[in-house]
C-alpha cells in the first residue's frame, strides 16, 4: 500500500471523525481516562514498593543479626535445652570464616538511667564497635562516631539519638557536654540523624558506648548479640552462620531456636513479593478499566459502519478494496486511541504532579516522609501502559473494520 494511499485512507478516517465531533470526543475521553487509570495505578503499585525499599534502605539491607537462644534438638551427647552463649570470639569467627563478609560488630543493650544536670531518664544503652555505623547504615548529624583508639583506650564517649539529644538538650549545643549513664559519665562526641521512628520506638533514643568501655555497665564476657553486613546470597550466608555458630557451640545447624538470625533481606524479599502482587493486581484492574474504554470504542466503530453503510457500498462499488475499507475504519480507531492515549497520559502526569505523595509510612512513623507513595511515572510504566493501550485500541478497532470490509456492496447500496 502506497504512502499516498495511506494518506487518503487517514485523511477520510479523520473527516469522519470530525463529521461526528461529539461522539469522537466522548470516546476519546473514554480512552483518556482508561489510560490514565492504568498510568497512575501502575505508578501507585511502583510507589508503594519503593517505600517499603526506603524503609529497609534505612538500616542497610545486606545485613544479618545472630541471637542466642535455646536448644531445642539434642546435638551428640548434649541434651535439648541448653542455653547457647555468644561471645566475642565469635564475631572474629564470624568476620574471618564466613565468606563475604564485610564487617561485624558485638552488640550489648541494657535499660539504663541516662541523666544530664538537667533531666533523668531510662533509655537503652548499647555498647558496640565502630563497624556498627556502616554496618547499620546510621549518618552523623553532628560531631563523630567513635573511632578505634576509642575502643583501644576505653574512651568514655557517647553517640546519641536525635530524640535523646532533644530531650537531654533542648536546642543547646550537645558535643562536648557530659552525660551519665549508669552512674558512669561520658562525654559526647556525636549525634545521629533521626532514623523512622513509630510510636514509643526508642530508635532514636538508644545512647551508643564503646564495646570496650561497656563493661563499666555490665558484663560483657557473653554478648547479648552481634550484627554483620555481607556480600553475597543472605540464604547461603544465613546457613553458613548456623553451621559456624552450630560447630562452634555444638548444636544442630537445623535447630531454629539455638540461634535466632534477623534476615533483614530475607525479610525485604518478603515484601517484593507483596508489592509484586500488588502491582499485577493493579495492572489487572487498570487493563479491566482500559478493556471498558475498547468495548465503547467499539461500539461507536460499529455504530459508523451502520451509519455509512452506503456510504461503504459506493466505495466497494468504484473499485475500493477489503483491505483498503478495513485500514479506512481500523485507522480511524486508531488515531482515536492515539489522541486518547497522549490525552490520558497527559493527564496522569497533571494527577501524578497535582497529589505528589499519598501518606503511607508517615501515618505510623516520624521522620517517615520518605517512605511514602510517591506517583512517580516511570518511562517503563508508560511503556507497559501504551503497550496495553494499543492491544485494546487494535482490537476494539479491527472488529468493525472487519465487518466493514465484508459488507456485499450489492446489499449495501440498497441499505437506507
Amino acid at each position: 500500500m502506497s504512502s499516498s494511499m495511506l494518506r487518503d485512507i487517514f485523511g477520510q478516517a479523520i473527516e469522519a471523525m470530525r463529521h461526528n465531533l461529539r461522539r469522537t470526543a466522548i470516546t476519546v475521553l473514554g480512552m483518556a481516562w482508561g489510560i490514565a487509570t492504568v498510568v497512575l495505578l501502575l505508578a501507585y503499585g511502583a510507589g508503594f514498593g519503593r517505600a517499603f525499599e526506603t524503609i529497609f534502605a534505612q538500616f542497610g539491607t545486606n545485613m544479618i543479626g545472630v541471637f542466642p537462644g535455646t536448644t531445642s534438638e539434642q546435638a551428640g551427647g548434649a541434651r535439648a535445652g541448653v542455653k547457647v552463649r555468644l561471645h566475642v570470639d565469635d564475631v572474629e569467627r564470624i568476620q574471618e570464616s564466613l565468606q563475604g563478609v564485610t564487617a561485624a560488630s558485638p552488640v550489648m543493650y541494657k535499660n539504663v538511667s541516662v541523666q544530664n544536670d538537667l533531666h533523668s531518664y531510662t533509655w537503652e544503652a548499647d555498647g558496640v564497635r565502630p563497624e556498627l555505623i556502616s554496618i547499620m547504615n546510621m549518618d552523623i548529624a553532628q560531631g563523630r562516631w567513635f573511632t578505634a583508639n576509642d575502643l583501644q583506650g576505653r574512651a568514655h564517649v557517647a553517640v546519641i539519638g536525635s530524640e535523646a539529644k532533644q530531650k537531654l538538650f533542648s536546642g543547646a549545643y550537645a558535643l562536648g557536654q557530659t552525660i551519665r549513664v549508669s552512674g558512669v559519665s561520658f562525654e559526647v562526641v556525636g549525634v545521629l540523624k533521626a532514623k523512622m521512628q513509630e510510636g514509643d520506638d526508642n530508635l532514636n533514643r538508644i545512647v551508643y558506648l564503646p564495646f570496650s568501655t561497656y563493661s563499666d555497665i555490665k558484663d560483657t564476657r557473653d554478648i547479648d548479640g552481634l550484627w554483620f553486613s555481607y556480600r553475597g546470597d543472605h540464604t547461603a550466608v544465613q546457613q553458613a552462620t548456623r553451621v559456624l555458630l552450630g560447630t562452634a557451640h555444638a548444636f544442630r545447624p537445623s535447630d531454629r531456636n539455638a540461634i535466632f538470625i534477623a534476615d533483614i533481606m530475607q525479610q525485604l524479599s518478603q515484601f517484593r513479593l507483596i508489592s509484586l502482587a500488588l502491582e499485577a493486581l493493579l495492572l489487572f484492574i487498570g487493563a479491566l478499566t482500559l478493556g471498558i474504554a475498547g468495548i465503547g470504542l467499539m461500539n461507536i466503530m460499529l455504530v459508523s459502519v451502520q451509519q455509512r453503510t452506503r456510504e461503504i457500498g459506493v466505495e466497494k462499488a468504484l473499485g475500493a478494496r477489503r483491505s483498503h475499507i478495513l485500514m479506512q475504519f481500523l485507522s480511524e480507531a486508531m488515531v482515536i486511541t492515539l489522541v486518547g492515549g497522549l490525552s490520558g497520559v497527559a493527564l496522569a502526569y497533571i494527577i501524578a504532579k497535582t497529589v505528589g505523595s499519598i501518606t503511607l509510612y508517615s501515618a505510623l512513623a516520624s521522620n517517615a516522609e520518605a517512605a511514602d507513595i510517591h506517583l512517580l511515572i516511570s518511562p517503563t510504566i508508560v511503556i507497559v501502559a501504551t503497550t496495553i493501550l494499543v492491544i485494546v485500541g487494535t482490537i476494539s478497532g479491527m472488529i468493525p473494520a472487519i465487518q466493514a470490509s465484508k459488507l456485499d456492496p450489492i446489499e449495501a447500496l440498497r441499505y437506507d
